[in-house]
């Protein structure tokens, strides 16, 4: 019954409604989690012992990770929050963070995928990239070869051997896995599962699926994996996993694609692993994301908190970015700081900061987006 169900919706609903109502129901999903107040709990933490601002998390004992994971990165987890037992940090350096909206809180999204726009040539695209990413894709690419795996046996072994155990090695055992099931079902039916060979030994692959979104086409990158003699040395798996991206993106655009998905990853601006897919050419983007927390800024040191902790927000379905220059940091120190933050994909950059400070470096800003498809609007907001 639930496959004939199934074949009904394929059959007789389009791809990008089909998106719009899988997106639809993880929101009711999620509202239907939230509803569930026994779940729920107040907490408060500091991102340092000596932070002055305290985190109040008002919101599922699950998800309070999650919250720490945004403003304060991994590290904030794996060390612990400290929970605070010390003197309570005055109310106007109070961070609010809530599963639902408060009075002035920022809809900061959980999530954010990184999209590479095609319809253009291959070398249009990895003219963006920097010279020495472009040498190592030009010197290691006759050396790599992609292939679909078709046999049971094939798409067992990388989920066994490559992407379970890469999961692990990137995230620890609390690790988000696809039941062995679901990987064999994406990649019989709704995508497909690549092996990538270096001198025709298999070393990782790439989980994939197509995802149709307002009538365009996105090659959706879903998981990558890897052998453990390639994740355990850092030198090997950045070349690796530098060339199945790239080869990722090529069949996306052999393939008639109107964009590449480069994959999810945490919503920071900071995050690392979005920085490593801006310079592949990923615009941020809410595609597949459907969480979100609410966050209210500290009543006075905004742009302080701010600096320590840019934020991505959505303005309706327009993405925006909060940075901070307080007082101390000269217009070149903040060019510096957040000289990997231009991101295509927004709407408009907020800089909080004192009234007579900041020109400069928005004028900075404006010379760094001059060649981007869009430009953001450059707004600065009034705050100590």
């Amino acid at each position: 019954m639930k496959e004939k169900l199934a074949a009904l919706v394929r059959k007789f609903v389009s791809p990008s409604m089909r998106y719009e109502l899988r997106s639809a129901a993880n929101r009711l999903n999620g509202l239907l989690q939230q509803a569930c107040l026994w779940r729920w709990e107040i907490a408060r933490f500091r991102l340092q012992h000596e932070s002055p601002y305290e985190v109040l998390y008002v919101g599922r004992k699950n998800r309070r990770d999650m919250a720490k994971l945004l403003i304060g990165g991994k590290s904030l987890i794996d060390n612990g929050a400290p929970q605070d037992q010390a003197q309570p940090a005055s109310s106007n350096h109070v961070v609010v963070i809530s599963e639902v909206p408060t009075t002035g809180a920022l809809n900061v999204p959980v999530y954010l995928s990184a999209v590479v726009p095609l319809g253009r040539s291959l070398e249009d695209i990895t003219a963006r990239y920097d010279s020495e990413l472009r040498r190592s894709i030009r010197k290691n690419r006759p050396l790599y070869s992609m292939r679909q795996a078709r046999l049971d046996e094939e798409i067992e072994m990388a989920d066994r051997d490559m992407l379970r155990p890469y999961a692990v090695a990137r995230q620890g055992t609390h690790a988000a896995q696809f039941a062995t099931q679901e990987v064999f079902r994406i990649a019989r039916t709704v995508g497909r599962l690549d092996l990538i060979t270096l001198n025709d030994e298999v070393v990782a692959c790439h989980l994939g699926c197509v995802v149709t979104r307002g009538g365009k086409r996105y090659w959706s990158t879903l998981r990558f994996g890897y052998t453990e003699a390639v994740f355990s040395d850092a030198k090997k798996l950045r070349e690796v996993n530098s060339m199945t991206t790239y080869m990722a993106l090529e069949w996306a655009i052999e393939n008639g694609f109107d964009y590449y998905d480069i994959g999810l990853c945490v919503a920071r601006p900071d995050d690392g692993l979005l920085k490593w897919k801006r310079r592949r050419g990923g615009d941020v983007d809410s595609l597949g994301n459907d969480a979100y927390l609410f966050v209210r800024l500290p009543k006075t040191g905004t742009a302080r908190f701010l600096w320590d902790t840019p934020l991505f927000a959505f303005e309706g379905k327009e993405l925006t970015l909060h940075l901070g220059l307080p007082d101390g940091p000269s217009d070149e120190e903040a060019a510096r700081r957040y000289h990997e933050m231009v991101f295509g994909g927004l709407d408009k950059i907020y800089l909080h900061c004192e009234k007579n400070k900041g020109e400069q470096f928005l004028e900075t800003l404006r010379n760094r987006y001059a060649n981007a498809q869009v430009t953001p609007v450059l707004q600065k907001v009034a705050s100590s």
